[in-house]
C-alpha cells in the first residue's frame, strides 16, 4: 500500500444471474487519504420500495456532499426481490483551495469467475488462478486496482514509449497501432485457466458415480491411438469418450457425458475418436486457453484463416497465448468428429471435422469439442487452412525459439501437409483449387492453380522442410524440399505474367486479375526468416503493381488496397469480396512491402485504412474496425479480428530477437535429397496422372469417370 493511502473504502454488490448462468459480483471503491473523505451507501433502489430511493440518494448528496459514515457498520443488505434493481454508491469528498489540486481515485471491478457456453460447459477464467473462484474476489480486484494502478500506468508507458518515440514511424501509425488492440478485449474474449470443464454431476446422467475413480472408471481399458503421425496415449472411458493420460477426475466425467451425447447426435455414424479435452502441455509457464471471436457479427471462436493475419498481435505481445492457440489447433488436426453437418452453399452433407484437416474455427456453443461452427462450405476441402497452420507454426517456432513447442506440434504439421496431397491432382507438387470459393475469400471462386493458395502452399512446403531439418527429421525434410522445387517451377510458369502473378490459371474473366493478397505466402516466409520464394525482382515488381493498381487507383490511395483489380485498372466486380477493401489484408500487404524495402509504399498503403476508418475525414469506424468496406465506404462486419494484422507491420519494423539473431544460412541448401526420395516422388506423380476409371461420388464439385 502506498504511503499516502490511509485506507480503502468499498461497497460490494453481489448479483446472481438468471437461468443458471454463473454469478457476477461488482465492487466499487475509493481511496481515503488525509484530504479525501470516503462514505458509502450500501443499497438504494430505483423505485425506493423497501430501500432508499435513487431520488433520496441524490438529494442527500446535494445537501450534504457525502453519505452517513454509520453506513460502514450497517452490515449486509437484504437480498433483492425477483426483478428488482438495486444499486450501491461510494462517495469521496474533499476541499480544494483556490488554484489548488487534489486527486480523487475511484475503481470499479467485477468478478465473474466462471464462463458458461450455450451447450452447458463451464470453465474457470484465467484470473481465478490468482484470485480464486470465490464470489468475493471483486473486493481483491478493486483493491489491487487502487493500489497498483500507478505501477500499471508506468508499465504501459514503458511498453509504448519505444514506439511512440520512434521517429521512423508516422504519427498516424502509432495512433492506429495501439488503438487496433481494442479487439483483444472487445472481441468477445474468453481466457480460461486451461483446465477441463466443471461437470454438474446432477445434470450428467451419463456419469456413473459408483464406477468413478481418480483416473476414470474401474472398467477402463488401456489403449493407444497410433499411426504415422500420432503418438498420443489415450485412455478409453464408457460411452466412447477418450481422455489424455494424466488428466484428472473431471476429464473422465466430461468424456463419459459427452461420449453419450455424441452417440445420440451422429445418427448412425459411429465416432471412433470423439474429440477429448486435452490440457495444454506448455510447461511451467502454462497460460490457459484463449478464445476470441472472428467478429461480433461472425460469432465463431478463433477463426483460423483470419487468425493467420491477426496472430501477429498475440505473437508480439502475448507469445505464450499464441503458442497455446496453436497447440489447440495442433490437437484438433489429429482428431475427427463424424457428426453430420449440412453445408449451406450446395446443400451437401459431410462430417463436422475430418482428421488431418485444420478446422476453420474452434466452434461456437461448445468450443474445443464441437468445432467448425462455420457451415457455408465444407472447409475440409479448403486449400488455405492447412498451409496457414504450417506457416503459423513455423513462424512461432522461429520467432520464439521454443524447441519443445516445435517437437510437440510436429506430428500435426506432418499430418496437415500429407492431407494436402489429395489436392495435387496431377502430381506436379502444386495444389489446385476446385472451382468454388475454397479459401478465406469464401465468395470468390478460384479455378486451378491460384496465386493466393499456391503461394501459401509453396511457403508451407519450404517452412515444413526447414522445420523438419531443424528437428532432425531427414525423411520429411527431403520430401518437402523436393516438392517445393517442383511446385515452384510450375507456379511461376503457370501464373507469372511479367509484372505480377495472375489470380488463377483458369480461363474465367477474372483469371488475370491483380489480387492484393497474392504474395501472402511470401509475407510469411519473410516474417519467419526463410529464403524468398521467388527472385527479389519478381516480388518487388508484383508488390509495386499492387501498389499502383489496387491501392493508388482507389481514391488516390486513401481507402486501402482493394482485393481485386483488373489489368485495365478497374475494380474487379466478379463478386462482393473481389470489390471490397479488406482492412486486415491491407495491413498485411503493407507489412509485406516493408519486409522488402518498400517503406513509402508500405506506409502509404496502410495509411489508407487509417484515413478511411480512423481519421476525422473518414467513415467513423474507430474502435469497431470492420472486415472491409467498398470503395464508397459501406462496411461489412463491424468489430472484426483481421485488422489486428497492423501488428504485422510492427513485426516487420522490429522483428523478434530470435529472427534477427538467427544464422543467415539457407537451411534449404543443407537438405540433400536422396535418389530414393526422387524416385518415390516421381512414382507418386505418375500414379496421379494415370487414367482412372473409378468414380468419386464424395466430391461435391467433380465427378470424373
Amino acid at each position: 500500500m502506498s504511503p499516502s493511502l490511509r485506507k480503502m473504502e468499498y461497497q460490494e454488490c453481489f448479483c446472481i444471474t438468471t437461468k443458471d448462468n454463473p454469478p457476477v459480483t461488482f465492487a466499487v471503491a475509493a481511496c481515503e487519504t488525509q484530504n479525501v473523505n470516503v462514505t458509502v451507501l450500501p443499497v438504494f433502489g430505483l423505485s425506493g420500495e423497501n430501500h432508499v430511493s435513487a431520488k433520496e440518494m441524490w438529494n442527500t448528496m446535494l445537501q450534504n456532499g457525502h453519505f452517513d459514515r454509520e453506513n460502514f457498520s450497517a452490515g449486509p443488505s437484504m437480498p433483492s426481490s425477483p426483478g428488482q434493481k438495486l444499486c450501491a454508491a461510494v462517495s469521496a469528498s474533499t476541499w480544494v483551495e483556490p488554484h489548488g489540486r487534489c486527486t480523487v481515485v475511484f475503481a470499479l471491478a467485477w468478478s465473474s469467475p466462471k464462463v458458461k457456453f450455450q451447450k452447458g460447459c463451464t470453465y474457470n477464467r484465467r484470473y481465478t488462478q490468482f484470485y480464486g473462484t470465490s464470489e468475493k474476489s471483486a473486493v481483491n480486484l478493486v483493491h489491487d486496482a487502487l493500489t497498483k494502478y500507478k505501477l500499471w500506468e508506468e508499465e504501459i508507458e514503458k511498453w509504448q514509449n519505444p514506439i511512440l518515440k520512434d521517429e521512423r514511424l508516422p504519427e498516424w501509425y502509432k495512433f492506429t497501432l495501439f488503438n487496433e488492440l481494442y479487439f483483444l478485449v472487445a472481441g468477445g474474449t474468453v481466457w480460461t485457466d486451461g483446465q477441463p470443464p466443471a461437470i454438474d454431476e446432477k445434470k450428467s446422467p451419463g456419469f456413473n458415480h459408483q464406477k468413478s475413480s481418480k483416473r476414470g472408471t474401474k472398467d477402463t481399458n488401456q489403449g493407444s491411438v497410433k499411426d504415422r503421425h500420432v503418438n498420443l496415449a489415450v485412455e478409453q472411458v464408457p460411452h466412447g469418450g477418450y481422455m489424455a493420460n494424466g488428466d484428472d477426475h473431471s476429464v473422465s466425467k466430461f468424456a463419459a457425458v459427452h461420449g453419450s451425447e455424441m452417440q445420440e447426435q451422429i445418427n448412425g455414424l459411429k465416432s471412433e475418436e470423439p474429440i477429448p479435452y486435452l490440457i495444454s502441455k506448455d510447461g511451467p509457464e502454462h497460460v490457459g486457453k484463449f478464445l476470441y471471436l472472428e467478429g461480433v457479427e461472425y460469432i465463431m471462436w478463433n477463426t483460423y484463416d483470419v487468425h493467420f493475419y491477426a496472430s501477429f498481435a498475440l505473437l508480439d505481445l502475448f507469445p505464450k497465448i499464441e503458442l497455446s492457440i496453436q497447440r489447440d489447433f495442433a490437437n484438433a488436426v489429429l482428431y475427427e468428429d463424424r457428426r453430420k453437418v449440412k453445408f449451406l452453399a450446395d446443400g451437401t452433407s459431410g462430417i463436422r471435422k475430418v482428421k488431418g484437416a485444420v478446422p476453420h474455427d474452434l466452434g461456437t456453443h461448445d468450443p474445443w469439442h464441437e468445432m467448425n461452427a462455420y457451415n457455408i462450405h465444407d472447409t475440409s476441402k479448403w486449400k488455405d487452412l492447412n498451409p496457414k497452420f504450417v506457416l503459423q507454426i513455423y513462424r512461432d517456432f522461429a520467432a520464439t525459439g521454443d524447441m519443445q513447442f516445435g517437437r510437440d506440434v510436429w506430428p500435426a504439421v506432418c499430418a496437415a501437409m500429407d492431407y494436402m496431397d489429395q489436392f495435387d491432382r496431377d502430381g506436379d507438387g502444386l495444389i489446385e483449387n476446385d472451382g468454388f470459393p475454397d479459401q478465406t475469400y469464401d465468395a470468390w471462386t478460384v479455378h486451378g492453380i491460384s496465386a493466393y493458395c499456391g503461394c501459401l502452399w509453396l511457403a508451407a512446403l519450404q517452412a515444413a522442410a526447414t522445420m523438419a531439418h531443424r528437428l532432425g527429421d531427414r525423411h520429411f525434410a527431403e520430401k518437402y524440399k523436393l516438392k517445393f522445387i517442383k511446385a515452384k517451377a510450375v507456379y511461376e510458369a503457370k501464373l507469372w505474367n511479367g509484372s505480377y502473378f495472375n489470380y488463377d490459371s483458369g480461363t474465367s474473366s477474372n483469371s488475370r486479375s491483380i489480387q492484393a493478397d497474392q504474395l501472402a505466402g511470401q509475407w510469411y516466409a519473410a516474417s519467419s526468416g526463410l529464403p524468398p520464394l521467388f527472385d527479389e525482382h519478381k516480388i518487388r515488381t508484383a508488390l509495386q503493381k499492387i501498389f499502383e493498381f489496387n491501392v493508388m487507383k482507389v481514391k488516390g490511395g486513401r481507402m486501402g488496397a482493394v482485393n481485386g483489380m483488373t489489368p485495365k485498372g478497374k475494380v474487379d466486380e466478379t463478386c462482393m469480396q473481389s470489390r471490397e477493401i479488406w482492412t486486415g489484408v491491407t495491413y498485411a500487404v503493407a507489412a509485406n512491402m516493408l519486409l522488402h524495402g518498400m517503406e513509402h509504399q508500405g506506409f502509404t498503403t496502410a495509411e489508407g485504412i487509417f484515413t478511411a476508418g480512423w481519421s476525422e475525414e473518414g467513415y467513423g469506424y474507430w474502435f469497431q474496425t470492420p472486415e472491409g468496406w467498398t470503395t464508397d465506404g459501406h462496411y461489412r462486419s463491424l468489430v472484426y479480428m483481421r485488422p489486428l494484422a497492423i501488428w504485422a507491420i510492427q513485426y516487420a519494423v522490429s522483428p523478434p530477437k530470435a529472427i534477427l539473431e538467427a544464422p543467415k544460412v539457407n537451411l534449404m541448401d543443407r537438405i540433400h535429397i536422396s535418389p530414393h526420395m526422387v524416385r518415390a516422388i516421381s512414382e507418386i506423380s505418375i500414379r496421379k496422372v494415370a487414367p482412372d476409371n473409378r468414380c468419386f461420388p464424395s466430391s461435391a464439385f467433380h465427378c470424373e469417370c
